[in-house]
């Protein structure tokens, strides 16, 4: 059984310290948060909940230390530090995953089938099996999948993080998907609606045709994309109108041409039509500042919809829509009897060769006739262009008009920007991405997706006389009622038989978008509608942690949420990690098939030794994957294992000993200046910066220090020397220890279980007042005067290749007389050390201190 207070060991050992401690700490309940009953005594932290689709990764395990670093380094200070762990089970990776792992795919017109079993996991399929179709399953069949698959997956992420030492109160679990997760959002979400600050809308969005979901602004990328510039034909009576286009397969969506209205090649035509090669759809040429007259030919198509541009210009001319592209990816029939057409019965069997065609496949065709058409000038120019793509997708992404969910985020924009000024960043310069996308907004919010696996919006609508729903007043359940699956259950007042029926009703099919739950975290952790009390003690939050490239996602969104529900910044602080990048300076990601799992380094190296690793990893900054600084880390709890065994194998120092020698109190002078700057560097969320600062001390403490005192120590000179030695030994290696506790929690707790009865963890963080009876009068520059020497003399013997006991006849010691007075007082300890017979003081005051050893 663990317990305080346990022998020295014969022989200290890293091995086994995880099992052992983080086995002790969860019976012990050591990070359990306690509610202290006010907010002021309270630290806590809004933990990124992790997606919970296959495995952590280094990353994880970087980012996820520097938060329990601040943890821990608050329970130090006295705080009841509120620091849950979430699971971000619910969206687009989950489902991909299940699809995957089980070789399924959901059908939502099927019926849900209660004896359903599992498919065996596709890993385990041998033979034919393994190139078995995916079995088409219900909605509810695959949600039930999901949640099996996600439970099993998040067992094995907390046995990571405890071994990692996460100071995480397991109790306080969170999900995004849970029941408690869809009461939260549901209720929140109609409280927006409640308020209007959400609403639907038909509109143009970007549109995912792998996942066949809408995508909003903040979930997109854009990557560099090879293509050709086509020169098209446009024709005002015999003149030709040349326009450049990287897309000529939308060619019969184009509903007008655009030009910059200064450009005088132009000008003639504003107010004018033109018709449109191969179809000879009559368009209008129109005048607008966005037109760039240096790209292409300077004049443009507006089709709808290319990009965001069309879109703006769309809505600006009121133009009409002509949907050529669907959301599966296909062009969609048009009928161009209905269009000013010059042909039309010519223009429709052109047309017609490319309906049902994928986007490609069309290009190709259209390009081939409008070669042999003539409308095709010259030969394509290949370029390449920035395409956007959904930032889980592969495919580029289309614009496509649908019915779609928004929460106002336009309007709000400058008490975002407030908000933002409000918010304390670490480090500063992460806010100016803040801004730009604040200040960049143009479209609200999209909150829904058309997917399966995640919080359902809480709605019916009523059916007319045609079985057409009316959107514009839809049914919603008392929030008592919360939460609600409007796929299975009926709104009040109604039946099931009713449901799809004329006169009846349909629930609403869409789901949120993860980040429309993911934005409630401090809510969903803090207890927001279950239990007031507790989130009363814990909000507004004190710290959010989090990746610095979801600021515009996670950090934005949970600012709107706040701001829309309680008018307040949902945290004082956030503190923003870099990327982990892999030997090629590329980020490492699981999308990119470059990440490394955690797994095998904790095993090699130890989780005290990856955290120093992560901890090495300046806040904001991206850093690379460095095994070799897990070595160092190994090192460095290994020299504390053994450090603390020989100073606690000393007499221990006798009641009311006092740091008497004037090398002693330089020490602990110089330990008050460490503790000082790791406090400082602690409270604004550096923990690089405070580890830099201890680990100077330590490794000086230990290299020159405990060697320097060493003989001492041992009494061999005077009993006051050497109970002055014992004091300030004990005295260093206790602050020390503390200070190490929140990187290397299992090397700490070892050692401070040797001679304390209660854990470090909930001792007190050093202050430099505890240290200025040991410190008093003590000067720093002592001990880098005793090291300088010490330091000639060791490198004297290791060249001479003796053994570092050899004895030095003389050290001839040249300075300032100030400098040689320190060396004085200092002297005997060298001596002791470097074994030297005898000193000679010379005293030059145009000298720095020089050393000259003469050995035996």
């Amino acid at each position: 059984m663990t317990r305080y207070g346990s022998p020295l060991p014969e022989k200290p050992l890293l091995d086994g310290l995880e099992t052992k401690w983080s086995q002790f700490w969860s019976e012990a309940d050591v990070y359990r948060f306690d509610r202290p009953g006010t907010r002021d005594t309270v630290f806590s932290i809004d933990t990124p909940p992790p997606t919970v689709s296959g495995s952590l990764h280094v990353g994880h395990v970087f980012s996820y230390t520097h938060t329990d670093i601040v943890a821990r380094y608050q329970r130090m200070r006295g705080k009841h530090v509120f620091y849950p762990m979430g699971w971000d089970d619910n969206g687009l990776p989950t489902e991909r995953r299940v699809q995957n792992y089980y070789g399924v795919r959901c059908d939502p017109s099927l019926p849900y089938d209660a004896a359903f079993v599992p498919p065996v996991p596709v890993a385990e399929r041998t033979g034919k099996d393994k190139k078995a179709p995916a079995v088409s399953i219900s909605r509810q069949n695959f949600v039930e999948l999901c949640e099996r698959l996600t439970a099993e997956d998040e067992q094995v992420f907390e046995e990571l993080w405890r071994k990692l030492g996460l100071s995480v109160d397991w109790s306080m679990t969170y999900t995004t998907i849970g029941k408690e997760a869809q009461k939260v959002s549901q209720a929140a979400f109609l409280r927006l609606l409640g308020r209007g600050e959400a609403y639907q809308s038909e509109a143009p969005t970007m549109w995912d045709v792998s996942f066949q979901t809408a995508v909003a602004n903040a979930e997109v990328v854009e990557k560099e994309v090879a293509g050709a510039y086509h020169r098209l034909a446009f024709k005002h009576g015999d003149e030709d109108v040349f326009i450049e286009t990287t897309r000529p397969e939308l060619l019969p969506a184009c509903v007008a041409l655009v030009a910059h209205p200064d450009d005088e090649r132009y000008r003639p035509l504003f107010g004018q039509e033109v018709s449109s090669p191969l179809f000879g759809v009559r368009v209008p040429v129109v005048a607008h500042h966005a037109a760039d007259p240096e790209k292409g030919s300077g004049i443009a198509m507006i089709c709808t919809f290319g990009d965001m541009n069309d879109v703006l210009w769309w809505r600006e001319f009121k133009l009409p829509t002509r949907t050529v592209i669907g959301r599966n990816g296909r062009l969609l029939p048009v009928d161009f009897t209905e269009l000013p057409c010059e042909d039309a019965a010519r223009a429709q069997e052109i047309y017609d060769t490319v309906v049902g065609k994928t986007v490609h496949t069309a290009r190709e065709l259209l390009v081939a006739e409008l070669r042999e058409s003539g409308s095709l000038v010259g030969d394509p120019r290949p370029t390449t262009r920035p395409v956007k793509f959904f930032e889980k997708g592969d495919k580029p992404l289309e614009i496509v008009s649908s019915r779609q969910w928004f929460i106002r985020t336009v309007e709000h924009r400058d008490e975002l920007l407030a908000r933002g000024e409000e918010l304390q960043w670490h480090p500063r310069h992460m806010q100016s991405r803040y801004n730009d996308w604040v200040k960049g907004l143009n479209i609200d919010w999209l909150i829904s997706r058309q997917r399966f696996f995640g919080v359902p919006f809480p709605m019916w609508y009523r059916l007319d006389e045609a079985g057409q729903p009316d959107y514009d007043a839809p049914i919603v359940p008392d929030e008592s009622t919360l939460p609600v699956d409007p796929s299975s259950e009926c709104p009040p007042g109604y039946t099931e038989e009713q449901r799809g029926v004329p006169h009846g009703f349909m629930g609403e099919p869409d789901v949120m978008d993860t980040w429309a739950t993911s934005s409630l975290s401090p809510q969903l952790a803090g207890g927001w509608l279950s239990d007031p009390e507790l989130f009363a003690q814990v909000y507004p939050m004190d710290l959010r942690p989090q990746a610095h490239d979801i600021i515009r996602t996670w950090l934005f969104t949970t600012v709107v949420r706040s701001q829309l529900e309680s008018g307040v910044l949902p945290w004082k602080h956030t503190a923003l990690s870099g990327w982990i990048l892999d030997p090629d300076r590329k980020k490492m990601s699981k999308s990119q098939g470059n990440v490394v799992t955690p797994g095998h380094l904790l095993e090699e190296y130890g989780a005290d030794a990856v955290r120093y690793w992560a901890a090495s990893g300046r806040p904001g900054t991206d850093t690379a994957f460095d095994p070799q600084q897990m070595k160092i880390g190994r090192r460095l709890a290994m020299k504390l294992l053994n450090a603390s065994k020989f100073v606690l194998s000393l007499p221990a120092p006798g009641e009311g000993a006092r740091t008497t020698d004037p090398f002693d109190r330089a020490l602990a002078a110089r330990l008050a200046g460490t503790v000082r700057e790791a406090t400082e560097a602690l409270e604004g969320f550096d923990y690089t910066s405070a580890l830099d600062s201890i680990e100077r001390f330590f490794w000086f403490f230990c290299d020159y220090y405990v060697e320097l005192v060493k003989e001492r120590a041992y009494g061999k000179e005077s009993q006051e020397g050497a109970e002055s030695a014992r004091a300030t030994l004990r005295l260093a290696l206790d602050v020390v220890t503390r200070m190490l506790a929140p990187v290397l929690p299992y090397t700490t707790e070892e050692t401070w279980s040797w001679t304390h009865d209660s854990t470090v963890h909930r001792a007190a963080w050093p202050v430099v007042e505890e240290l200025a009876g040991a410190a008093a009068e003590g000067r720093p520059e002592l001990t880098e005067v005793a090291s300088s020497v010490i330091t000639v003399i060791r490198k004297a013997k290791s060249t001479a290749k003796v053994s570092m006991r050899a004895e030095a006849a003389r050290v001839v010691l040249r300075a300032p007389a100030a400098v040689l007075d320190d060396v004085r007082l200092v002297s005997a300890d060298v001596r002791a050390a470097g074994a030297v017979r005898e000193f000679e003081f010379v005293a030059d005051e145009d000298a720095e201190l020089t050393v000259e050893v003469e050995l035996a």
